[in-house]
């Protein structure tokens, strides 16, 4: 397909206005060296900047050479492949799912998030979100700065990792915790079960985070193009025999909060979080896989335990804990009779 004398491909799945499927867009001489999320743009003018630029950081644009990370790099000649998905409904419907609630005010309201709940409706994860159940639980008084889609949400944790997320009420809420996390000014702790440990008692790993250059589904460590990334971690204790640990309980603080942050932080260290299906770069020991197949962990072994800020409006510090949920806490267990 042709659109103003510029070669445009629409493959099985595609449609018209920005629906999902795939799209290969050619960039000729005459239109390379500019942003690449400009001249894409221009090529494709159903679609908009800011949907070339979220279809980016998703990774879902790829030039000759692999993956675009960068959407403010310069277009080059050649073949560009958009993928785009299929649309989320706008309006997510409350669902009676029940929640476990540490805290809520007029403001905000503090949850414990289980394993297998997104935090927002997304492509494969349309219902049964945390959104779904906080708009049975909160009504119309979430926040709406994040959008019909993801109303009150200020950050997130992947779906199969658990713990404690912060939800804002209102729009002032929203924005103060916005703040807070664009500052760093927010204690956020982690507990990992490892394969092996990270080596020393406690370290900083500190390597940029961005789109895997042989998979887009997955982020890795960078040396250009990612964002800056921080993770202190805390060996607290070590399973097995002490000289080789088979595996490890390890507190990581988040300095910086991106994608996988510290699944990628703790693989790049060689001690992946056990049970995780992305970046688990290899099985563990015969002991910890048959623990971990008693315990019935099924996911990455990743839990925020700690969350702590100041209240956006009362200035009040506030500090939440989350006990491992069962899961992991049989596989500690178990590893501890190693």
């Amino acid at each position: 397909m042709a659109s103003e004398g510029r070669d445009i491909e629409i493959e099985a799945g595609a449609d018209e206005e920005d629906s999902f499927g795939v799209r290969i867009v050619t960039v000729r001489p005459e239109d390379a060296g500019g942003r690449i999320d400009k001249v894409l743009a221009d090529l494709l003018p159903e679609m908009s900047r800011a949907r070339i630029q979220a279809l980016i950081a998703q990774g879902m644009v790829s030039g000759q050479s692999g993956p675009i990370s960068d959407a403010s790099g310069k277009a080059q000649p050649g073949d560009y492949r958009l993928e785009i998905p299929p649309p989320v409904a706008a309006e997510p419907v409350a669902e009676a799912i029940p929640l476990t609630v540490l805290y809520e005010d007029a403001h905000l309201i503090v949850v414990d998030k289980p394993v297998g709940m997104a935090v927002h409706p997304a492509p494969g994860s349309e219902s049964g979100t945390l959104v779904n159940a906080l708009l049975h639980h909160a009504g119309d008084s979430l926040s709406g700065i994040g959008g019909v889609a993801r109303p009150g949400i200020v950050h997130r944790i992947d779906k199969d990792t658990s713990g404690i997320v912060v939800v804002a009420k209102t729009d002032a809420a929203h924005h103060g915790l916005s703040g807070l996390f664009a500052a760093h000014d927010i204690e956020r702790v982690y507990i990992a079960l490892t394969r092996g440990a990270p080596k020393g008692p406690r370290a900083t790993v500190e390597g940029a985070i961005g789109r895997s250059s042989s998979d887009r589904k997955k982020m890795a460590v960078v040396r250009s193009g990612g964002r800056h990334a921080v993770t202190h971690y805390a060996v607290e204790r070590t399973f097995g025999p002490a000289e080789k640990p088979l595996a490890a309980r390890v507190a990581c603080t988040l300095e910086t909060g991106r994608t996988h942050q510290i699944r990628v932080h703790l693989a790049s260290v060689g001690a992946p979080c056990l049970g995780d299906p992305t970046y688990g770069s290899g099985p563990p020991a015969e002991k910890v896989r048959a623990a971990m197949a008693q315990a019935g962990l099924t996911r990455q072994a990743l839990h925020a335990a700690v969350l702590g800020f100041r209240h956006p409006i009362t200035g009040e510090a506030m500090r939440f804990a989350s006990p491992l949920p069962p899961d992991m806490a049989t596989l500690q267990t178990l590893l501890e009779n190693l």
